[in-house]
């Protein structure tokens, strides 16, 4: 599972591991900011921003052909959204858009595959993001594993289930029944935890094992980072 692969990733140790979620955070606004005001012609601009990801996941240590592989992820939309701008007559800014989105889903997987998402989501309710929503997607991240298990338990179940019925139902059917048990089972659990929180005196907030600290290292990352990026982009 993806969410398995970034936590492994998440763990590793580097100098790009070791800097604190916020300067990431900045430096991947800043980032994200350059590409989408970079001109459709500025084929150079687009290639430092990439090489310059591509150091970054050197840099961490993570596996090149894998990121790459699971940025891939946004091309199908991006190639859709292309091929109606090059049938408009204007393939360079089909390039573009397919470029652009690739490099802003690697962006986003570089920083997600070093940052540990409890402190991630941590830093980004010290930037001021609501603690509603990043209470959710805490609640999605933790439990995530929960309902993946579920479905995994249902998928064994149904498989020898067919292997000794004599009729079977249509596909539309089975999937239909097993989204609902899967929906009905994923509640039941969901208020098994919310009991079992209250007893342990859930105060609507997740702790972390240590507190985030912003020093002078990570100041400097974000002002050499963004100062470099703004000085390609005005070139």
């Amino acid at each position: 599972m993806h969410h398995v692969l970034l936590d492994r990733w998440s763990q590793r140790a580097s100098a790009l591991h070791a800097r604190d979620p916020r300067a990431k955070i900045i430096v991947l606004l800043v980032f994200l900011i350059v590409l989408a005001t970079t001109p459709v012609q500025a084929v150079v601009m687009v290639g430092i921003q990439a090489a310059l990801l591509a150091a970054a996941v050197l840099l961490a240590g993570l596996p090149f052909a894998g990121v790459l592989a699971r940025a891939a992820v946004v091309l199908p939309f991006s190639l859709t959204f292309g091929l109606i701008s090059w049938l408009a007559g204007e393939p360079l800014r089909a390039l573009a858009l397919v470029e652009k989105s690739y490099l802003s889903t690697l962006a986003v997987l570089l920083v997600v595959g070093t940052t540990p998402l409890p402190r991630l989501l941590s830093g980004l309710e010290a930037l001021g993001v609501p603690r509603l929503l990043v209470l959710v997607a805490q609640f999605l991240y933790r439990y995530l594993f929960v309902i993946s298990e579920q479905a995994q338990h249902m998928r064994v179940a149904a498989a020898c289930r067919q292997g000794s019925s004599r009729h079977r139902r249509p596909r539309f059917h089975a999937a239909a029944g097993a989204l609902a048990m899967l929906f009905a089972r994923s509640y039941n659990r969901a208020e098994g935890v919310h009991r079992a929180m209250l007893a342990r005196a859930f105060t609507g907030r997740f702790s972390t094992l240590g507190s985030l600290r912003f020093g002078a290292v990570d100041g400097l990352f974000v002002v050499a980072t963004s100062l470099f990026l703004v000085l390609v982009r005005l070139q």
